[in-house]
């Protein structure tokens, strides 16, 4: 139920879908006036790239550079949430734009700053096609592509959310004793509620965020002054993001 209810929540948290309904809901001739300047001031903000990039910068984990993590831990452990599995012919791995966890991921394992890759994560698929790869399953096709050893890949197929990856995580390292150092590898907006979702479970591995949507602040006046439709989509990353965070809070999951 919370699955499907975070789902719906996803839907409710679109500006598109705000954008919509101001022009639905208020039927009125005394309102229309109104609404269209109210519907014009929030597409503007909506789509200013500036605002929403400072919104980002605020939320997204700072970038670590390398020098600051430990000099060879044990294992990284990589979220998924990157592929897109409903998507055929299957005899390939189609990724999405936070694919940069994995690259991160390949770059810390040939840097030796990690020795073994831990992918967790099942499906995020509200219902998963009949015989479909787990996301860990497609990336550990892609890891073993990039010519890792699938000596040092330990899969977590199960989790469906954060949570789990938390709690499933945690009993895989539990059946592996020899890892002790951990490294957490995740889009910089999740990194806040995936380290609180470890520590719930008593884990807490050294931070990696990747996958920024963020950018450096500009100064160009078209960034600040220009419209764009991509805008739009960030704030509804960001604002799933947000509410997630804030409901995992609530009910305690981290």
């Amino acid at each position: 139920m919370f699955f499907i209810l975070s789902k719906i929540l996803d839907f409710l948290l679109s500006p598109v879908v705000w954008l919509v309904a101001l022009g639905l809901l208020v039927r009125p001739r005394h309102w229309r006036r109104r609404l269209r300047w109210a519907a014009l001031g929030l597409l503007l903000l909506l789509t200013n790239p500036a605002l929403v990039n400072e919104a980002l910068l605020a939320w997204e984990r700072p970038p670590v550079r390398l020098s600051q993590l430990p000099a060879s831990a044990d294992a990284g452990i990589l979220l998924t949430g990157i592929t897109k599995t409903r998507k055929s012919p299957h005899d390939r791995v189609y990724v999405q734009q936070s694919a940069d966890r994995l690259l991160h991921t390949l770059w810390l394992y040939r840097a030796g700053r990690i020795r073994r890759i831990i992918v967790s994560g099942g499906s995020g698929a509200l219902e998963p096609l009949p015989g479909a790869r787990s996301e860990a399953r497609e990336l550990y096709t892609l890891l073993r592509l990039a010519g890792v050893p699938d000596s040092v890949i330990l899969l977590e197929e199960r989790s469906r959310n954060t949570r789990e990856n938390a709690r499933f995580t945690n009993e895989l390292l539990a059946r592996h004793p020899d890892i002790r150092s951990t490294v957490l590898i995740t889009s910089a907006f999740h990194l806040r509620r995936a380290e609180g979702c470890f520590a719930k479970v008593g884990l807490h591995p050294v931070p990696f965020p990747a996958g920024f949507y963020s950018s450096d602040r500009s100064a160009a006046p078209a960034f600040w002054l220009v419209p764009s439709e991509e805008p739009l989509r960030l704030w509804g990353i960001l604002l799933h993001e947000m509410a997630g965070y804030a409901i995992y809070k609530v009910l305690g999951y981290c």
